[in-house]
This record gives C-alpha cells, sequence and structure tokens, in this order.
C-alpha cells in the first residue's frame, strides 16, 4: 500500500500553477465563444486529449481493462462527464465565467453526500455537515436578486453551472464505488474524456452549432484546453493524488475559483455584483470545511498537544 506524503513547497508551487490553469479554462472557453460555441470547444478538446491519452497509454504498453465488466462503470462515467460539460457549455452562453467556476466548484459537496450514503468509511462528520449547511446557504444568496442578471448572468446559466457541480459530483462517487478506483487513472480519463469527445460533438453537430470562426485567438485556446487543462494537467493531478494526501491537495484546490472570478473580472470585464461576492466567499468557505475537515482536526490535534505539552 502506497504511503502518502504531507506536501512540501514544490508541490504547493504546482498545484499553484495547475489551480491556474483550471481557474483560466472557464475564461478561455468564454472569450472565443463568438469563434466557436462551447459546445464545440469541449467536445473537440476531449476528442483530441481522449487521442493524446490513448497514444500515451500504447507507449506505455498499457492496455485498456475490459474484464470483470470494468466498461460499465466506464461508460458511466464517460456519460456522467459528457453530460456535465454540455451543461457547462451551455451555461456559458447564458452566464458569466466567474459565476460558472463558482457553481462548478460546489462539486466535493455533492461528492462527499454521494459518499457518505454509499461508504460507510466517508461518513460525514460534524464539521463537514456545517460546512454543507454553509455552501448551500451560499447557493441561496448567490441565487437571490436574480443571481447576478444586470451583472451578464442568469437563472438558467447559473442553474446550469450547479447541475454541472452536481453530475461531477455523482462522477467522483461512480469513480470510488465501482473497479474504477482499481484502474490507472489514464483509463479512467479516457473513458471520460471519450464519452465527453462523442456527446459533445454530436450535439454541437445536431444544435447547428458548428460555425467556426479560425482567429488566432481560438486556435491557441483550444492549444491550452487540450495540452494543458485536459491531457498534462489532469495526469499530473491524478500522479499526486497518488502520492500526497488527498485532503491537504483538496484544500489547495480552492485556488481555482478564486481564480477563475479574477481572471473573469481582468480578462473578460465581468462585474461582481454584492450577492454573487457574499454567496461565493459563503460557497468557498462550506466547501473548504467539507474537503478539508482531516486536515483541520489535524492542525488542530497538534496545536492542542502542544499546549497541553
Amino acid at each position: 500500500m502506497t504511503t502518502r506524503r504531507a506536501l512540501d513547497g514544490q508541490v504547493c508551487a504546482l498545484m499553484t500553477f495547475l489551480c491556474s490553469i483550471w481557474g483560466f479554462q472557464q475564461v478561455a472557453i468564454k472569450a472565443c465563444a463568438a469563434d466557436m460555441t462551447p459546445m464545440l470547444q469541449l467536445g473537440l478538446r476531449s476528442a483530441v486529449a481522449a487521442l493524446l491519452v490513448g497514444l500515451l497509454m500504447l507507449a506505455r504498453g498499457e492496455r485498456l481493462s475490459l474484464a470483470d465488466g470494468n466498461w460499465r462503470p466506464g461508460i458511466l462515467v464517460g456519460l456522467l462527464f459528457a453530460l456535465e460539460f454540455v451543461l457547462v457549455g451551455e451555461g456559458l452562453r447564458h452566464t458569466t465565467a466567474s459565476h460558472m467556476v463558482i457553481f462548478l466548484y460546489t462539486a466535493p459537496m455533492f461528492a462527499a453526500l454521494g459518499l457518505h450514503w454509499k461508504l460507510p468509511s466517508e461518513r460525514l462528520t460534524p464539521l463537514q455537515w456545517t460546512g454543507i449547511g454553509v455552501a448551500f446557504s451560499g447557493i441561496v444568496v448567490a441565487f437571490s436578486g436574480g443571481a447576478g442578471i444586470a451583472a451578464g448572468g442568469s437563472l438558467l446559466g447559473d442553474g446550469m453551472g450547479l447541475m454541472a457541480g452536481v453530475l461531477w459530483g455523482a462522477t467522483t462517487v461512480t469513480v470510488r464505488c465501482s473497479r474504477l478506483t482499481d484502474l490507472p487513472a489514464s483509463q479512467t480519463l479516457l473513458y471520460q474524456l471519450v464519452g465527453a469527445g462523442v456527446l459533445l460533438v454530436g450535439l454541437a453537430l445536431a444544435l447547428g452549432q458548428t460555425t467556426i470562426n479560425p482567429t488566432p485567438q481560438l486556435f491557441a485556446s483550444l492549444a491550452f484546453q487540450v495540452l494543458l487543462v485536459s491531457f498534462a494537467s489532469f495526469l499530473i493531478w491524478f500522479s499526486l493524488l497518488r502520492r500526497y494526501l488527498a485532503s491537504q491537495l483538496g484544500v489547495l484546490s480552492f485556488m481555482t475559483p478564486l481564480y477563475g472570478i479574477g481572471f473573469g473580472v481582468w480578462l473578460l470585464d465581468e462585474p461582481l455584483e454584492p450577492n454573487f461576492i457574499i454567496g461565493a466567499a459563503l460557497v468557498l468557505s462550506g466547501i473548504l470545511l467539507v474537503s478539508g475537515h482531516g486536515w483541520f482536526r489535524q492542525r488542530w490535534g497538534q496545536r492542542w498537544m502542544l499546549r497541553r505539552g
């Protein structure tokens, strides 16, 4: 059994870089929406990234495991991942990138609720239940007052972002509660990317969202999404999860929504209304309690021991 290590300075710097990439992706998609619809962008990036992951597996001599019915949960996570990005793609047509990143990153809360129900070892602690209550109150505040319609958001777009967070959480629960949890990360990622590539490109074709304006900005955005977001960053993340404590990595990952909001305001001139700022702060605080409870408990325990000593 692999022993997870505590984080060091190098890993913290790497996580900061990964979070900046993940926070920027919604902004990159939104910025090029006039040149290519978000759904088609997400579909093409997933399809190309799936090809790259497949080539990487081939180079490693890694075969796709279909034994013991692994393909069944694989198809399910591929479908959930695809539907998540259908909602992200359509939601970005109706709301701002900063709104989308906050509602999408409610996923850890829904994952924690699902795992509490499915796995005895993942029962929620009182601190986590408190965090879920805080996060839900933040969602209510963020949606109040029209959820920022004057600021370029809409109830429809924000609702799609929230449902995408639910599907992301369901994907996590499916992976953890199925045979996929024992497979190499590249195989699980391949199922997700293939599902998203097939469904999103197919829907874009069916809905007539195929207009492409080949600008340098669009090509740069697609290269960023394929190479850095869907391929390199996910593989690095899964590699870190194998070597370091997941609770500590989870705490650092909450820099992502902050980057998303910052990039949206800076590069897209997205205004921030008071209800959304307060709601986002509550959501982030609640999710931090849900995912970082182990880290907080460890830190508080260390301080208590030092005081007793």
